[in-house]
């Protein structure tokens, strides 16, 4: 394990390698964007300053800037922007950013101001990539507009897994010779037993998620009590960041931090990127999830339910079909594919994954039989 003397060496440099980037990025930038680069560059200096102090408190020299060399690839990073520009870079600096916004939430020697700055630094970089400025100009024109918050995609698709899953197991029973009796007992089985794996996972996953949600909402609620000021600076740096001059972005920040309650709504959608009045329903994602599921599985069921033998297992065979192909269609609505191509495909599979599942109940039923 690393002592801590290794440890603030590795975020000195780290840090130190991240103001490099910056400055090489406000190298070729001009006008307010490059004054948010070095800002950006300056925070990470002070963060750099910040180590480079506790190594003394250790006994240990501090180490200086002459005699460190960047990481491979910081080196490529700001060869890419001296040589390309910033609109090159920015979204490798984006998505490091996005990873690394955490960074210091578990290290205790990081001060609150710095773990807080790492998170600001992924939305303020979000917001100088042209690509996302273009991104969000597509998703406001209502002909662009997809499913946003997933909600068709979660159904489609759970009722594709509900369909496909079952129809191959009714399918693998009916290849095995089993009678109409026990094929639809299996067939209902196989529907509960995945609506209820599906909800149960639905429900873990969600609350997971709202948990962390929370705890990121209190976190953040937490330093505007105790450091007003330097959300005021994080949030006009947002605003800036897309575009806002410097002294409206100020004086919106001043407006908003004035009232708590703004506040806390305005920095968790702009830094955390989180909606607090849309942080997900446990049980409501749950429910939906069985129904997708139930709904799927129930097709290749029901002609078991009228019938048996070829009769019903043609019949399964035709509906789950036709069903397949409904909801290759309704994925293309989310894609943006053919949706005759989308729903042959879905056909293909879900055929496929039915045709194996009854030549091994077959082969199963007649070794057995």
């Amino acid at each position: 394990m690393a002592s801590k003397a290794d440890q603030f060496r590795a975020h000195w440099a780290d840090e130190v390698d991240a103001a490099a980037t910056y400055r090489a990025l406000a190298e070729r930038a001009a006008g307010e964007r490059r004054e948010i680069l070095l800002e950006l560059a300056a925070a990470e200096e002070r963060h750099a300053a910040h180590w480079a102090a506790k190594l003394v408190e250790l006994g240990e020299p501090a180490p200086e800037l002459a005699g460190h060399r960047p990481g491979r690839r910081t080196r490529l990073l700001t060869w890419m922007a001296r040589r390309f520009g910033p609109d090159a870079v920015l979204p490798l600096i984006e998505r490091a950013e996005v990873r690394d916004a955490g960074h210091y939430d578990d290290v205790p020697e990081a001060t609150r101001a710095m773990a807080t700055d790492e998170r600001i630094h992924a939305r303020v970089v979000a917001g100088l990539n042209p690509a996302n400025v273009r991104s969000s100009l597509v998703r406001g024109e209502r002909w662009h507009r997809g499913d946003s918050r997933g909600t068709l995609r979660a159904a489609v698709f759970g009722v594709n897994d509900g369909l496909v899953s079952n129809l191959a197991l009714v399918m693998g029973m009916a290849g095995a010779g089993q009678s109409g009796t026990v094929v639809l007992l299996a067939g209902l089985a196989g529907l509960l037993a995945g609506a209820f794996s599906m909800a149960a996972g639905e429900y873990v996953s969600v609350t997971s998620q709202r948990e962390l949600f929370e705890r990121e909402i209190a976190l953040e609620a937490a330093e505007i009590d105790l450091m007003p000021e330097e959300e005021a600076k994080e949030l006009a740096l947002i605003y800036r960041a897309k575009g806002v001059g410097r002294q409206e972005a100020e004086a919106m920040a001043a407006r908003i931090m004035a009232d708590r309650t703004q506040a806390l709504d305005t920095m968790a959608r702009e830094e955390l990127g989180l909606n607090p009045d849309a942080l997900g329903s446990p049980w409501g994602v749950a429910a939906a999830s069985f129904a997708a599921f139930a709904g799927g599985a129930v097709v290749p069921v029901l002609p078991w339910l009228a019938g048996s033998g070829t009769a019903a297992l043609v019949g399964a065979v035709v509906l789950a079909t036709v069903a397949l192909f409904t909801v290759g269609a309704l994925i293309s609505l989310v894609t943006g594919r053919s949706t005759l191509r989308s729903g042959f495909r879905q056909v293909l599979v879900g055929g496929l994954a039915a045709g194996l599942t009854y030549l091994v109940g077959t082969i199963v039923g007649s070794s057995l039989g």
